[in-house]
């Protein structure tokens, strides 16, 4: 047998990329076998100590996506210098992409334990990862590394980090990158978008992408378009559930993708246009919009006319609307539970009882609710009813409490949301849902004062929601629950920033800077706001205000407690390091909200 060299190897490695490259559904299994074969060969005529020849072998699997074969060459030359950051990065870069967050992050520790630093495109991709993974402390570990390493300044890196922290509901450190970045390309404004969306600062999201609009050197793709799109549909009352919408906004935003930008839309544009309109009450129109689609409807697009449905009592559309999910998708329960639940919310029990019981019929199954905390390395799930923990009396002791308590606030159960209960039993089925077993425990094993973080795996309800906000004043905690949609943050008793839509406010700020800052402020002033930002090193006033990032990373109960203190009087907000230069006679209250977590 002619033994291969190095660089003969790595040529025929090059060519059977090509080969998958040009037809990489026909070429897939005969790739693979020549992949096959030449490693076979390799190891009986060659050692694989050349570092080109071992990371082209580990790019053939990876190509042909055999995470098997990868992880097996990869062990089996433990030890061998041809393991470089190359190599390393190459694996790394493959669980990444197939979604494995917890084994990419092995591999990274595991890299570093063997003393091997990583580059840009190692820290790029184990970034996905971190934010797959929505553990935040991944990706500020990371983060430290970035810096340690010199990679701050990196666009790919800083985009990375823009979206893990986005992902783990961390939009201030998110802010903060975003805002620091010397450069930023399209990718690192749609992180910055999608990040606002999921967290519910739909205003931010309209901001930004306005920003996205003026900058000649960038067009939207569909990514931004569909992310304001979005944001259209929910921005209006903070408060759950109750969406007004904007709907003119979102239809120009529409036409501009298609006549400005050249963009066609996809079907999430159709199922976010269908979504802003059935938000807005506006029924017909969105089933209109449905019938005139040039592109054949998704399931996507028929659910949000059902949730639509479903929200504004339109029964007979809504049934429609059901008929047609359950022909595309009839072992989705989804489209059972949505239909089952417009029934109930609606007084028709019988029919609801009947969509529960087609469920059973045809096999079909509603993923169990649960939601879980995290406590001193430790995960404890809850589940609806669950009595299962060695503490459970104390939870149910805990349970009782908040419920005295919140009602004193005045709270009322929203009983529509029970929706498998006898009228008798609805109010108490609310209160064993899982993430309120989830709250009661965090409220007995965290220190007081520290913030509750509660994981859902299906939608919260509106009713615990209520609860949660009214127990973040109640306890004087920030809340945090991350249900399968998006982050829920609740402070002081507040929603998400349902604190700056509470009045008309007059804000002075002082120690002004910053690039986010002028479109926040521009935000804050089309909704009626009135702000003056100062910068007293630069001896400049703003008079159409400029909004410092860091106002942003204030903790949000001194923000709330400057609100409360103040309300119906001017705000002062003091950004900088000194107050020189402050008119001491001015009639306003003075806070300051210098302290940066």
């Amino acid at each position: 047998m002619i033994p291969f060299s190095a660089a003969e190897s790595v040529s025929a490695k090059e060519s059977c990329s090509g080969i998958l490259a040009l037809n990489p559904l026909g070429s897939y299994v005969h790739v693979h076998l020549v992949y096959h074969e030449l490693h076979a060969k390799l190891i009986t005529t060659t050692s694989i100590s050349s570092s080109a020849l071992f990371n082209s072998l580990l790019c053939c699997y990876s190509d042909c996506g055999r995470i098997d074969r990868t992880l097996l060459l990869f062990s089996s030359n433990s030890g061998s210098a041809s393991r470089n950051v190359v190599s390393w990065t190459s694996v790394i870069a493959q669980l990444s992409r197939l979604k494995k967050p917890l084994m990419t992050l092995e591999v990274f520790s595991e890299m570093r334990r063997n003393g091997i630093w990583p580059n840009e495109y190692t820290v790029s991709a184990v970034l996905p990862a971190c934010a797959e993974s929505k553990v935040v402390r991944h990706g500020e570990q990371v983060h430290c590394l970035v810096w340690k390493c010199g990679f701050g300044s990196d666009l790919f890196v800083g985009s990375g980090l823009v979206d893990v922290y986005a992902k783990c509901g961390e939009m201030g450190s998110a802010n903060k990158v975003f805002d620091e970045m010397s450069h930023k390309n399209l990718v690192t404004w749609n992180s910055m978008i999608v990040g606002c969306l999921r967290n519910k600062r739909f205003d931010f999201c309209i901001v930004l992408f306005k920003e996205v609009m003026r900058d000649e050197s960038m067009s939207p793709d569909q990514v931004t378009v569909s992310s304001v799109l979005s944001a259209c549909a929910h921005v209006g009352s903070a408060e759950f559930g109750s969406h007004t919408g904007r709907v003119e906004e979102g239809y120009k935003y529409y036409n501009s993708m298609i006549h400005e930008h050249g963009l066609s839309p996809r079907l999430e544009h159709y199922a976010s246009m269908v979504d802003l309109l059935g938000r807005a009450g506006r029924l017909k129109e969105a089933r209109k919009f449905i019938l005139e689609m040039p592109i054949e409807p998704d399931s996507a697009v028929w659910g949000a006319l059902l949730g639509a449905c479903s929200n504004h009592g339109n029964i007979e559309m809504g049934k429609e609307a059901a008929a047609r999910l359950s022909d595309m998708e009839p072992n989705d329960p989804g489209n059972y539970v949505l239909l089952s639940n417009m029934y109930a919310r609606n007084g028709k029990l019988k029919e609801a009882d009947q969509v529960r019981r087609l469920m059973g019929t045809k096999g079909v199954k509603k993923d169990p609710g649960c939601s879980w905390v995290d406590v001193r390395n430790s995960t404890y799930v809850f589940t609806a009813h669950d009595r299962s923990h060695p503490r459970t009396d104390e939870i149910y002791e805990m349970l009782q409490k908040i419920e005295e308590l919140v009602k004193k606030k005045g709270y009322v159960a929203e009983t529509r949301h029970a929706m498998n209960d006898s009228d008798a039993y609805k109010e108490q089925s609310l209160w064993v849902h899982s993430e309120r077993l989830a709250l009661a425990f965090s409220l007995l094993v965290l220190p007081c004062g520290a913030p509750i973080q509660i994981k859902k795996n299906l939608r919260t309800c509106g009713d615990c929601h209520t609860v949660m906000k009214l127990a973040s004043e109640i306890f004087d905690r920030e809340i945090i629950v991350r249900d399968v949609n998006r982050f829920h943050k609740f402070a002081n008793g507040y929603y998400g920033e349902l604190y700056w839509q509470s009045e008309k406010l007059k804000i002075y700020i002082t120690g002004a800077g910053g690039f986010i800052a002028s479109h926040i402020a521009r935000s804050f002033k089309s909704e009626g706001h009135y702000i003056i930002a100062t910068d007293w090193k630069k001896n400049e006033h703003m008079t159409e205000g400029v909004f410092c990032h860091e106002f942003h990373l204030v903790d949000l109960r001194v923000m709330n407690n400057c609100l409360k203190i103040t309300r119906g009087v001017d705000h002062v907000f003091n950004l900088g390091a000194d107050m020189a230069g402050w008119d001491s006679s001015s009639p306003t209250i003075l806070l300051s909200c210098t302290t940066i977590p």
